[in-house]
């Protein structure tokens, strides 16, 4: 008897996962690998936040804690907002989660019901749309591309649907172009979401890592805004499963509840271990201060290769390159490029499913050699 399988498991793969264990088995045949597919920093953690998990792991602090997070760790991230952006969050309203992930289910899972409609932009990261169409909860996608800097203005979102529209998911910098919104144009969109009674949802993963100016919180425009950030990106934690979220009002208790039922809480030993992250500072700018260097690079050494159509990338570590000059069928190319150069890069299919065959996303998370390592190979493989 063949026995069912929900269909809410019927979701897309996310295929940088693919490209990562393809990457992991040339390797492990004796392959070298130079690794450009995952937005993970090379760095690990910083200095203060393994001393703080060593210290933890001494202490008898290792037990369930309450499901929005130590109040030490949440009152550090209020402090954060203080600090890093001259705004005013309460501590009630901050909910630390099991990773950004952890975040966006409870917060899809608390603001939306089944059929409603929530807007994000393709291309854009897989796992939102993954996510919604496993909760039944439609993904209006909102195309954007070069000739708006791959954001929206409020006319894509007027033709996605406008007031029809029960939520809105926009990401500065965003995943995979590394584009980011104004202050002025995030404001705008925010209040335009206000008036129609439209939740906004922030992804702020990225932030701390920028290249000309900061980026702008939506925390500081509408306290009914949800955002949500991670300690993985900036603070360099991506295996320490541990983000957070800044709620409205109405949605503390219902993210509570939702977290004891699912989570339990976020893992305890990662929270003690980020209040330290918040004292890195000077480590964690090193780490930007490399990525810039990396970008510099690539945007200097990608267009002699021959990819010479670029995102912007404003801030994250990503650059989205349309290759439909070199192919029609990313997944192919960069399978190609891997088995070929030992360049591991993710195809544009992945944050684009119309039109992602003719891009590929690279990360320049890694380390200054291998980028430029990388760059000579390309130049050498698509000369050949």
């Amino acid at each position: 008897m063949v026995l069912k399988i929900g269909r809410r498991a019927d979701v897309p793969a996310f295929i940088v996962m693919d490209v990562m264990k393809a990457a992991a088995e040339r390797a492990a045949a004796g392959g070298d690998v130079l690794h450009m597919e995952v937005g993970q920093p090379s760095t690990g953690a910083p200095s203060k936040v393994i001393a703080a998990a060593k210290a933890a792991l001494d202490s008898d602090v290792l037990g369930y804690t309450l499901a929005l997070g130590v109040e030490p760790l949440r009152q550090r991230i209020a402090a954060h907002y203080r600090e890093f952006y001259g705004v005013e969050v309460p501590v009630e309203r901050i909910a630390v989660t099991t990773g950004s992930s952890g975040g966006f289910l409870v917060t899809f899972l608390a603001a939306f019901d089944r059929g409603d409609k929530v807007a994000i932009l393709r291309p854009g990261y897989p796992c939102y749309r993954n996510i919604l169409g496993a909760l039944d909860i439609e993904a209006v996608e909102i195309p954007v591309g070069p000739e708006t800097r791959f954001q929206p203005g409020i006319d894509a979102i007027e033709r996605a649907g406008g007031a029809a529209l029960d939520g809105l998911l926009l990401a500065s910098p965003a995943n995979p172009t590394g584009t980011m919104l104004h202050p002025e144009e995030l404001e705008s969109l925010l209040a335009y979401c206000r008036d129609r009674g439209i939740r906004f949802i922030s992804d702020e993963i990225y932030h701390g890592i920028t290249y000309a100016s900061p980026a702008a919180t939506a925390a500081a425009f509408d306290d009914g805004a949800v955002v949500i950030n991670s300690f993985s990106k900036y603070f360099s934690m991506t295996g320490w499963r541990l983000g957070w979220a800044v709620l409205p009002e109405d949605m503390v208790r219902p993210v509570e509840r939702l977290t004891q039922n699912l989570f339990i809480s976020p893992p305890t030993l990662a929270q003690h271990a980020a209040i330290a992250a918040f004292d890195c500072r000077d480590e964690l700018d090193r780490n930007v201060a490399r990525y810039a260097q990396n970008r510099e690079l690539l945007l200097r050494e990608l267009p002699a290769a021959g990819f010479d159509r670029l995102a912007p990338a404003d801030g994250a570590f990503y650059i989205y390159a349309d290759v439909r000059q070199l192919t029609n069928d990313s997944v192919a190319f960069c399978a190609d490029m891997l088995k070929e150069t030992g360049v591991a890069a993710t195809p544009g299919n992945d944050f684009d499913p119309v039109d992602g065959a003719s891009y590929v996303r690279f990360s320049f998370a890694g380390a200054v050699d291998d980028m430029a390592e990388a760059s000579r190979r390309l130049k050498d493989w698509l000369a050949a």
